[in-house]
């Protein structure tokens, strides 16, 4: 089956649509902390019915974490309920594969949607990735892989990646609001300490194309150099 990585933070795997780590509820969680975000559920909706529109996948998988907080309040419900109304007729199956962020969401099979816990699909086996799984082949969400760019008078911006081997591939997060984990930096997912990490070819979406920067490995190795230097 066919893998395509697209700018717009998703894959495609086959005729089905592959996202993780939406957050929605993100905003919500913050301003109860004492803290404010502008909301971006527009925006995330907005993102994801061009991108379906464009792509015409039959099915929309979501590897993990569509919703933030560990405690469903009555606004997230809202919000999750507007999500799917808004992409409501543009896929015929919506699939979540649930993260360990999505606690209390079984009312979403009301609004059509399918929530397993893992999925086999093409030769892959679709788990969010925050916990350790049996089998060879796993597409994950969970990690937020990023990386650092610096220019040539030394500002740096992190920006989302892909990380993809040929036994795993990891998904940056959707959600506009998830900076990332640099991953030349920290691991976070049990799956990038089981599998080798080195090997993983770092993709950066970015401004319409998929930028290859080559194995993670080598990326390190030449992270190293410049910084002795």
């Amino acid at each position: 089956m066919k893998v395509s990585f697209l700018p717009e933070k998703a894959l495609l795997l086959g005729d089905t649509l592959v996202i993780a780590d939406l957050h929605v509820g993100f905003e919500e969680s913050m301003v109860r902390e004492g803290h404010y975000v502008p909301r971006l559920l527009d925006e995330l909706i907005s993102s994801l019915q061009g991108l379906l529109g464009r792509e015409k996948p039959k099915r929309l998988i979501i590897d993990g974490d569509l919703k933030h907080s560990f405690v469903p309040f009555r606004r997230e419900m809202r919000e999750l309920r507007a999500f799917f109304e808004g992409i409501s007729g543009l896929v015929d199956e919506i699939i979540l594969v649930r993260g360990n962020h999505d606690v209390g969401v079984s009312w979403i099979r009301g609004l059509g949607v399918e929530v397993v816990d893992s999925l086999e699909m093409g030769g892959w086996k679709l788990v969010h990735g925050h916990k350790l799984e049996e089998g060879e082949r796993f597409i994950i969400g969970h990690e937020h892989p990023a990386i650092r760019l610096r220019d040539e008078v030394g500002a740096t911006i992190k920006v989302p990646a892909f990380l993809a081997g040929e036994e795993l591939i990891v998904l940056p997060a959707f959600s506009p609001w998830a900076y990332g984990n640099d991953v030349t930096r920290e691991i976070v997912s049990p799956f990038l300490r089981k599998f080798d990490t080195s090997k993983l070819r770092v993709l950066v979406p970015l401004e319409g194309e998929i930028l290859d920067f080559g194995e993670l490995g080598s990326l390190l190795d030449a992270l190293r150099r410049v910084s002795s230097v």
